[in-house]
């Protein structure tokens, strides 16, 4: 059979109606309803068709609708008005740009490169797997909102993440469609001379990997997708791109060089195409983008002449590291010989050194692996700042962490947090954002007080809004009836079997969902601990429940797809299938209709394993309430009136045992509490006590799980003074990172001579009084290093019965006076505070004004 050269035909749209285009092209259409209700309206059974998406509308509208379309003054009115709405978005100054400039955010930056291996911006652009993704294209609309100039760096996967469908035993099923990059809302990156730009990564054996750079435009958010299936590949370099997670350990980390090293070069092309300033920060988003330093050392040692030294110096200033996972078996890890093949021998990059390459994701210490690389250490070490997405898991985090700073307590760490949001505009389901929008000005959505009023007050009633949470519950039920039918199509069943899914859930019974990636923590099975008991709920007569399940499992995960089937298997039985059902091919589109749909948003994973979470966030944004253990953002935002908190049986060793007692207290909650009050009902017909919490969770929880909050803190806690430490490290001469670098040798040589001689100290007996003055004094050796060359301390706090430190303070002492031979005394004077068992201890640690923190280095010397 002869070969068939593919190419798309696309069509040309009336001068009336060629602002189409631009509409189709740039994805702020995904949450912005006029928009989508534009496109609809041209017509909308193909635009059910075509699952509301506008390129391919477009492309297939016949010449003849087009024209007729065209002709309609009406319509081409609201097509001028949007364009000229779309225009006014991306050009109008929005919050980024009124900060202040000349007072604490003088040193915003101008650009900020953002590094992520999946994006989940819209159902249309399927380049994403789960929370990771989600959380990276909300991170990018909620930008374009406020107008923080960011550019976006991922990978543009040819098949992009699994399909999923069900066998008829239940068994997950994937298929990976091809996705045509010239039918979805992309456009190539382009020279002056209309060719490709392109980015090329050398490979072991003489080999090249060359990649196109394709833009999705993500409001005013340029998102860099770059894609290796171009010609100028062989077999194996045109398959880098080719799918989502997949493959082998050798596949991956061609990805993630991709991703890392050509990203850097795709922002550089991007910037020298478009005009864009150089970003002064590059936010990595979790490890598999950690190459980017490497490539960022490579410019400044070849381009700048600096030193391996002084470059890993520049690049850390203007790095930020978020680390998503609170297990090492969630992060990228690879063999040391493997990324030897890559950075060794023959692939060694000039100035460059493979053992410094190794070092940064290297595993050297108590407890790790020596043949190891790991990515989100090597994160870690390249940046200035890092961050957890909650803060229990910024917590877990330097507790995880904890080994790459010896000398210092976990609390001492320098991982901070920033807890993730969710894009309010993509999330809220638009029927209520409308309700909202009619009846509350902007002032009282933005803070949430305006649903803590009634309608006399100026607010929304109860009756209305438990009318449009009963409209939401209908249009999931129709939804899910929907999709339920076409899996037992898919799964064999013939149409004479599927009749009774005419009548699965009920419009006004409790609805509960439950959708995520499938991994074993998350615990998908664990509400079928006890299946008769779960039968019962659901099959009660007078105050039912049902369940709506969703999620993927990782094909090569055999647990995970082994809970789906047993939960499916559950769910297929005669006696409970009208009540709980699960819907295959979790995705953003299912979502926007499920989460805004359920009056209760289940998570039981095993704490404290899920990081953050966000999905109980989109619920709530819709009034929803929710039920989950206290772990990720829940634990901090739980208040106990804006949903439930599962008890946990932390210390039970046996999981087995933890699960049993966990979903026994789950059952508990359910049969005691969250069904009597959904059914609790007044004269009227409204469950006031429900109204009561959906009421404090829209106006309290609310404006806390906006993305604009989560994107205004990174600007203000790690974008703003990364940039300013990016400017005083990586300007033009680069003359503080050649310093700084220096000087950290010349510490790291000097420090196994530095030592406490002894300690003294007036006022402190066995018992102290509160209110009395304590004096330490500390005599230390710092032989060929000088006061200005560290930071001398007491850290103190209570004491537990170890005699470990709880609660740990860090105070400075003063140089008091000087010997001969590089000895020192320090002193400081402190009036006693609080009651109880107290201690400290002194310790030496570096100091100097370009450090982020006296931890950074790793190293401090302490009284024995």
């Amino acid at each position: 059979m002869r070969a068939i050269r593919r190419f798309t035909v696309r069509n040309v749209l009336p001068e009336r109606l060629a602002p189409l285009d631009t509409l189709a092209l740039n994805l702020r259409w995904s949450w912005h309803t006029p928009t989508r209700d534009l496109f609809a309206s041209l017509d909308p059974e193909l635009w059910e068709r075509v699952h509301g998406d506008p390129v391919e509308l477009l492309g297939s509208l016949s010449p003849q609708r087009l024209e007729q379309l065209a002709q309609d003054p009406g319509l081409v009115g609201e097509v001028e008005r949007l364009d000229a709405d779309l225009r006014t978005y991306l050009t109008e100054p929005r919050w980024y740009q009124q900060l202040d400039g000349d007072g604490q955010h003088a040193d915003k930056p101008d650009t900020i490169a953002y590094f992520s291996a999946e994006y989940g911006v819209t159902a249309v652009l399927p380049q994403y797997s789960g929370g990771l993704g989600i959380l990276a294209g909300d991170h990018l609309k909620s930008a374009s909102d406020l107008g923080v100039p960011i550019v976006g760096v991922g990978l543009l996967y040819g098949a992009g993440y699994f399909k999923q469908s069900l066998t008829r035993d239940g068994w997950q099923h994937e298929t990976y469609p091809l996705l045509d990059p010239d039918n979805l809302p992309l456009t190539l990156l382009r020279e002056q001379d209309a060719t490709p730009a392109r980015v090329s990564l050398a490979l072991p054996a003489g080999r090249t990997l060359h990649a196109q750079i394709w833009v999705a435009q993500v409001g005013r958010v340029p998102l860099l997708l770059l894609d290796s299936n171009i010609a100028e590949n062989d077999d194996v370099s045109r398959r880098v791109t080719d799918r989502l997670y997949g493959g082998s350990a050798d596949h991956r980390l061609r990805q993630e060089l991709l991703l890392g090293m050509g990203g850097v070069k795709a922002v550089r092309e991007y910037c020298r195409i478009t005009a864009t300033p150089a970003p002064q920060v590059y936010h990595c988003n979790e490890g598999h983008a950690g190459f980017l330093s490497v490539e960022r050392i490579r410019e400044l040692v070849q381009d700048a002449g600096l030193t391996f030294e002084a470059a890993l110096e520049a690049v850390k200033a203007g790095t930020v590291f978020t680390t998503h996972t609170p297990v090492p078996a969630g992060i990228s890890r690879y063999g040391t010989d493997l990324v030897s093949e890559y950075f060794g021998g023959g692939a060694e990059i000039d100035g460059v050194p493979l053992e410094r390459v190794l070092a940064l994701g290297s595993e050297e210490f108590e407890g790790g692996n020596p043949a190891v690389f790991n990515m989100a250490i090597m994160g870690l070490r390249a940046a200035r700042r890092a961050n957890g997405v909650a803060q229990l898991h910024g917590k877990v985090s330097r507790g995880m962490f904890h080994q790459l700073w010896p000398g210092f307590d976990v609390s001492e760490v320098p991982i901070t947090s920033i807890t993730n949001g969710v894009h309010g505009a993509t999330w809220t389901d638009p029927s209520f954002s409308d309700l909202v929008s009619e009846r509350l000005s902007p002032e009282q959505i933005t803070s949430g007080e305006g649903f803590l009023l009634q309608p006399e007050e100026g607010g929304i009633s109860d009756e209305e809004l438990w009318a449009m949470r009963a409209r939401l519950r209908e249009k999931l039920v129709v939804e899910a009836r929907a999709r339920v039918r076409r899996s037992w199509l898919d799964r064999g069943a013939s149409p004479a079997e599927v009749g009774w899914t005419d009548d699965v859930l009920d419009p006004d019974a409790l609805t509960i969902g439950f959708a995520r990636r499938v991994p074993t923590y998350k615990r998908l099975t664990l509400m079928l601990s006890e299946p008769e008991r779960l039968t019962r709920l659901l099959t009660d007569p007078e105050r039912p429940i049902q369940i709506v399940v969703a999620g993927k499992s990782h094909p090569d995960d055999e647990q995970g797809t082994g809970l789906i089937q047993r939960l499916v298997q559950f769910a297929d039985d005669a006696r409970v299938r009208d009540r709980i059902v699960f819907l295959p091919n979790y995705d953003i589109a299912m979502a926007q209709s499920l989460m805004p749909g359920c009056d209760v948003w289940l998570n039981n994973p095993l704490r404290p394993l899920e990081a953050s979470g966000t999905s109980g966030m989109k619920c709530a944004l819709n009034g929803g309430l929710n039920l989950s253990i206290l772990d990720g953002w829940w634990d901090e935002w739980y208040d106990g009136r804006n949903g439930w908190a599962i008890p946990t049986a932390d210390g039970v060793h046996d999981q087995t045992e933890r699960d049993r007692l966990e979903a026994a207290a789950l059952y508990d909650l359910l049969e005691n509490t969250v069904v009597p009050r959904f059914y609790e009902r007044d004269e009227a017909g409204v469950p006031r006590h429900w109204m009561e919490m959906v009421r404090h969770t829209l106006g309290t929880l609310g404006p806390k799980v906006q993305a604009t909050r989560m994107v205004k803190e990174y600007v203000t806690e790690l974008y703003t003074p990364v940039a300013a430490s990016s400017r005083a490290l990586d300007g033009t001469s680069h003359g503080a990172a050649q310093e700084l670098a220096t000087w950290k040798a010349r510490v790291r040589a000097a420090w196994p001579s530095v030592h406490v001689d002894h300690v003294e100290s007036e006022g402190i007996g066995d018992v102290v009084n509160v209110g009395d003055q304590v004096e330490v004094t500390a005599y230390v050796s710092l032989h060929d290093l000088c006061p200005d060359d560290v930071e001398v301390q007491v850290v103190g706090g209570r004491v537990d019965d170890q005699d470990n430190l709880t609660e740990v303070r860090v105070f400075p002492l003063r140089l008091k006076e000087s010997y001969e031979g590089g000895r020192y005394a320090f002193s400081v004077s402190r009036v006693l505070e609080g009651t109880g068992p107290f201690g400290y201890t002194v310790r030496v640690v570096p100091s100097h004004p370009l450090l982020a923190a006296p931890a950074e280095l790793g190293l401090a010397t302490s009284t024995s």
